[in-house]
C-alpha cells in the first residue's frame, strides 16, 4: 500500500492515506486493519492521517464492486465481444 501510494502524485498521496480500503478473503486474518494501520503509519510522513476501513462485507467486496459496475448502463457500452477481443 505505502508503496502504491508513493508512486501517485503528491497532490492525492493525503486522501490515499486517509482512504485506505481493506477488500478481499486475504484481509479477513483477525487483526489485518490494526496491523495495516501499524505499518503504514510507521513508514508514511508523521503528519499523515492514516484510515484503514475493513468492511466486515470485505470477503465479497470485489464482487460486489464488479456486479455493481456491470449492472451500470454506461458501463455496458464499454463491453466487446468475445470475437472482437479475439
Amino acid at each position: 500500500t505505502y508503496n502504491s501510494i508513493m508512486k501517485c502524485d503528491v497532490d492525492i498521496r493525503k486522501d490515499l492515506y486517509g482512504n485506505i480500503v481493506l477488500s478481499g478473503g486475504s484481509t479477513m486474518f483477525p487483526g489485518i486493519a490494526d496491523r495495516m494501520s501499524k505499518e503504514i503509519t510507521a513508514l508514511a510522513p508523521s503528519s499523515m492521517k492514516i484510515k484503514v476501513v475493513a468492511p466486515p462485507e470485505r470477503k465479497y467486496s470485489v464482487w460486489i464492486g464488479g456486479s455493481i459496475l456491470a449492472s451500470l448502463s454506461t458501463f455496458q457500452q464499454m463491453w466487446i465481444a468475445k470475437t472482437e477481443y479475439e
